[in-house]
This record gives C-alpha cells, structure tokens and sequence, in this order.
C-alpha cells in the first residue's frame, strides 16, 4: 500500500473499529502533540491488512519507520515527525 501522497510527518495508525486501545491512543497523541496529521487505515478494510497486523493494532508509523504498538511513545513519535518533516 503505497501512501506516497501523504505530506512528510504524517503520522499513519492502523488501527480498527470497536479498538478501546486505539481510540485511547488516538486521543493521547491529540492531547499531547496537537493538531498533527494523521491518516487512519481500518486493517479490517484489507485482507492483506489483517494478515499482516492481525490483532496487533493499534500501530503507528511515520513513513516507513514504526513509531509505536499499542501505546503511544510520545518522545519517539515527536523525534519521528520532526526528522521526517526535515526530511531526514
């Protein structure tokens, strides 16, 4: 799944529907970092998807880098974006 479009420090969680820990997730990271960008992808909505995370969601990435499983590293996801809108 290419996600090519998406503007540097675009945090991508997969994550699913009725997932208590990514919703906890989710409003971690907005109380703690603010308006970032995030693009959300429901892993139910593609078998390769489900396949590949099964029930290990949420999960979060910034660009090809795993920022976080399950909790939210907020000092990782910080350094993260900040490299990949630098462009490192």
């Amino acid at each position: 799944m290419s996600h090519s479009n998406l503007s540097p420090g675009t945090l991508i969680i997969y994550t699913r529907v009725d997932c208590h820990l990514c919703d906890e997730a989710k409003a971690e990271i907005r109380a703690r970092l603010g308006e970032i960008e995030i693009e959300e992808i429901d892993v139910d909505s593609d078998p390769a998807l489900t396949e590949r995370f099964g029930e290990e969601v949420p999960v979060g990435f910034v660009g090809s880098e795993k920022a976080f499983k399950y909790h939210p590293d907020i000092r990782r996801l910080r350094r993260l974006l900040k490299n990949a809108r630098r462009g490192d």
